[in-house]
């Protein structure tokens, strides 16, 4: 969910079951990548993370995360303490196929795990066991691993001063093709929507108005031109919000279109209707969020 190109420690082709040490603590940002193929007589899979490696007495799973396939196809999580497992959580919103590779990103947050598979959002599963007990990965099961990476880069921590919203500041430079803003931040559990601007301060004009509505699953996107809203634009293959979760959204400016990308996933693109780009100096934000962190170049 952060650049997944700059993944560390990837242990390539593990033999399956695996279990192996973490190298380094994890903490809130860090990020495992495990790409791989489900097989076509797979029942079930399992990527558990653990608090050591111990058999007898088992070690505590703090995130125990199981795709199944057999009658139901659904994701169940959970976590065993004491070897005994507490209460499942259970997913029906299935994004493995027997048959086909994945990707699935396991964000670390302070106080949940964030899973994304393919670039799709798929669930949050809140911390039962402190994060500092978890120090090794386990992946047990019907299913072929080609990698594993850890990305540790650091989330801005929730509990740091907020900022206020609505936000609005001054880019450091005005827009223009190669011009990048990035935005931080953490949709609330009930979460209508918000929207994010691009705008002239000289002329009142938005440029890029980008307004995610988390009820109706529409990802509108338009812009304000002398006075008036132009028509909206909503086709998208997929929503990349959800309540609750933590997002880094990043907006390009090119030559034709800006490019909008959530969690490492390429989400939108959008015409330039406003061609004076070097007057679009200001960023707004506001909604139904906690913005974390804003920054551009």
């Amino acid at each position: 969910m952060t650049s997944l190109n700059s993944l560390q420690n990837v242990i390539y082709e593990p033999g399956i079951p695996y279990v192996g040490t973490i190298s380094e603590p994890l903490e809130p940002g860090t990020s495992i990548v495990l790409r791989g193929h489900v097989p076509g007589d797979s029942d079930r899979f399992q990527v558990d993370l653990q608090c050591g490696s111990s058999v007898k007495p088992r070690a505590d799973v703090a995130f125990h995360f199981n795709p199944r396939f057999k009658r139901a196809n659904c994701i169940v999580c959970n976590t065993l303490r004491n070897e005994k497992w507490g209460w499942e959580e259970i997913t029906y919103d299935m994004p493995f196929k027997k048959e086909e590779s994945f990707e699935i990103v396991i964000m670390v947050l302070k106080e949940k795990f964030q899973v994304a598979v393919n670039g799709r959002h798929i669930l949050l599963y809140a911390h039962r066991i402190p994060l500092d007990k978890v120090d090794t990965l386990g992946i047990r099961g019907q299913v072929t691993i080609r990698s594993v990476g850890f990305c540790f880069s650091p989330v801005p921590k929730s509990d740091m001063p907020q900022f206020t919203l609505p936000y609005v500041a001054k880019l450091n430079s005005s827009m223009g093709p190669g011009r990048t803003v990035v935005i931080k931040g953490e949709v609330n559990t009930c979460a209508k929507g918000f929207n994010v601007n691009l705008r002239s301060a000289k002329s009142r004009a938005i440029a890029l108005h980008l307004n995610p509505r988390l009820n109706s699953k529409a990802f509108v996107r338009n812009s304000f031109l002398q006075e008036s809203w132009g028509e909206e634009e909503r086709n998208i293959t997929c929503f990349p919000f959800s309540p609750g979760m933590y997002f880094e959204m990043i907006i390009y400016c090119d030559v034709r279109d800006f490019k909008v990308a959530v969690n490492g996933a390429h989400s939108l693109e959008y015409k330039h209707r406003f061609k004076e780009l070097g007057d679009v100096d200001t960023l707004e934000v506001d909604g139904d969020i906690r913005l974390l962190e804003v920054r551009s170049w």
